[in-house]
């Protein structure tokens, strides 16, 4: 009797890769929730991302040099979705506590198998569903017996779970572009893009600029690098 073959393989260089950037976007959360004792939240998601963007391209400015429409079009949809995702999360981080924050951000990764089977026809497997439910009851148990009810469920939490939304499109729009585009130009045009619409909307919504201190400067640098590190 034959047993079906299994695509069970051990953890590479993709695997670990993603388990360091999970290390490093966890401890992000605290670290913007100190940030926004000292600059407005869409002001800041600028200068993240602006300082992400300098620290890969003054490492790969030449690579540019070759950049094509395609990669125009896709380092701009998926800046939006950065955008998006990172600015709803920031000023959801002014009401909620981090740890909070971090684990309703977490719910990208059962959205992404619901929005690839939405738009790109790829259904789920049984064990995706079961990661769905598992992961929004504990969203349920998270908000406490009156967030169930829907009273507990404020501002920050709803920012942050349109911002988890966010960020489910922007890996579902990075996995499309995969292998077919130089992805090293493509991050980089995509942190300018966030940089970019993040002042614009600091400026239209009327955020001050804050005073220079080494205190926010220091935290720009570091979200700047484990940004770059973390795309």
């Amino acid at each position: 009797m034959s047993h079906p073959k299994t695509d069970y393989r051990p953890f590479g260089k993709p695997e670990w890769a993603l388990m360091l950037i999970t290390v490093f976007w966890g401890g992000t959360f605290l670290i913007v929730q100190l940030a926004l004792e000292a600059s407005e939240p869409f002001f800041f998601v600028g200068l993240r991302f602006a300082c992400a963007a300098l620290a890969i391209g003054l490492c790969s400015w030449r690579v540019l040099k070759g950049v094509t429409r395609q990669e125009l079009k896709a380092g701009g949809l998926i800046g939006v979705c950065i955008f998006l995702g990172y600015s709803l999360q920031t000023v959801g981080l002014q009401t909620i506590p981090s740890s909070k924050s971090a684990f309703i951000t977490a719910l990208y990764v059962p959205l992404v198998p619901l929005l690839q089977w939405l738009f790109l026809k790829r259904r789920p497997t049984h064990m995706n569903f079961l990661g769905i439910v598992l992961a929004f009851a504990g969203l349920a148990l998270l908000a406490g017996p009156d967030g169930i009810a829907g009273s507990a469920i404020g501002k920050g939490e709803l920012y942050t779970a349109l911002g988890a939304l966010a960020i489910a499109a922007e890996i579902i729009l990075i996995s499309r572009y995969a292998g077919k585009l130089n992805l090293l130009r493509v991050t980089i045009i995509q942190l300018i893009v966030t940089s970019i619409i993040a002042f614009a909307v600091s400026g239209g919504v009327g955020e001050s600029v804050p005073e220079f201190s080494w205190y926010l400067a220091g935290i720009v640098l570091l979200m700047g690098w484990a940004s770059a590190v973390i795309q």
